[in-house]
């Protein structure tokens, strides 16, 4: 695994939805890496996880309430160091489902699941990001929202109020990467296809041999890889793209 240099000052980074898949394994790639991880969570931190950090590092939000998503940045704040933030990472979201784990199409999705969907996967980032800026502006931070390959094609198993919503946080990301680049913040995006978690959806194996050209699953650690050159200086002038990771299944 990276390792920091010696004497190398930490950094920072707050990470949304980090209890399992793509955000357990960023929480590992960055702390291996030296970095100080703020996870946040709708959930208390979980008294059996090996992270070492503990509930001092953990915020409980629910991004899906505005007022408590403001509430939440308030106590971010205070907990930074220095007012300093290296990095924030939105990859918390949430994939309603109907029964039996049925796809949820545009006619049969009531409005209070648009409204709560849109609410954590397009507003909390943007609410993040802005109430934030200066303590990502104070050392030119880098912002890495996680879309979707569901958001700019028709997916089996994700619903029209989760695809569309991730291809709204595609736009905005060109629109943050606009704006916040001009005091020195990068925005960028990536954009995960069919990887190897624990919510996979039953069908994924005919997915995997039909459309994906590498002929498997991508794992969490490849997408981690992936949001750590994101939000280091390896990727200096790249600002406003989409990064897709999925073994070619967009081709």
């Amino acid at each position: 695994m990276t390792t920091a240099p010696p004497n190398t000052p930490r950094r920072t980074l707050l990470l949304t939805g980090a209890s399992r898949g793509i955000g357990h394994a960023t929480v590992i790639r960055f702390s291996s890496a030296g970095w100080r991880v703020i996870t946040c969570s709708r959930h208390p931190f979980p008294e059996q996880c090996p992270w070492d950090a503990g509930p001092e590092d953990h915020i409980q939000v629910d991004l899906s309430d505005l007022a408590d998503t403001e509430r939440a940045i308030q106590e971010i704040r205070s907990r930074l160091d220095g007012g300093e933030l290296h990095a924030l990472v939105n990859n918390a979201a949430i994939s309603p489902k109907g029964d039996g784990g049925k796809r949820m199409s545009t006619i049969d999705t009531d409005m209070d699941t648009w409204s709560k969907v849109f609410r954590v996967n397009f507003l909390a980032p943007v609410m993040l990001a802005r109430g934030l800026i200066n303590e990502l502006k104070a050392v030119k931070g880098s912002v890495v929202n996680v879309t979707s390959i569901a958001g700019s094609r028709v997916h089996p198993f994700a619903g029209s109020a989760y695809a569309t919503s991730k291809a709204a946080l595609a736009s905005l990301t060109r629109e943050m990467a606009h704006d916040f680049g001009q005091v020195g913040v990068r925005v960028n995006a990536i954009a995960p296809g069919e990887i190897d978690t624990a919510i996979l959806s039953p069908g994924t194996e005919k997915i995997v041999h039909q459309q994906i050209p590498m002929r498997r699953l991508g794992t969490p650690d490849e997408v981690a890889k992936i949001v750590y050159v994101l939000c280091t200086e390896t990727s200096s002038y790249v600002n406003g793209a989409e990064i897709h990771i999925n073994g070619g299944q967009h081709v």
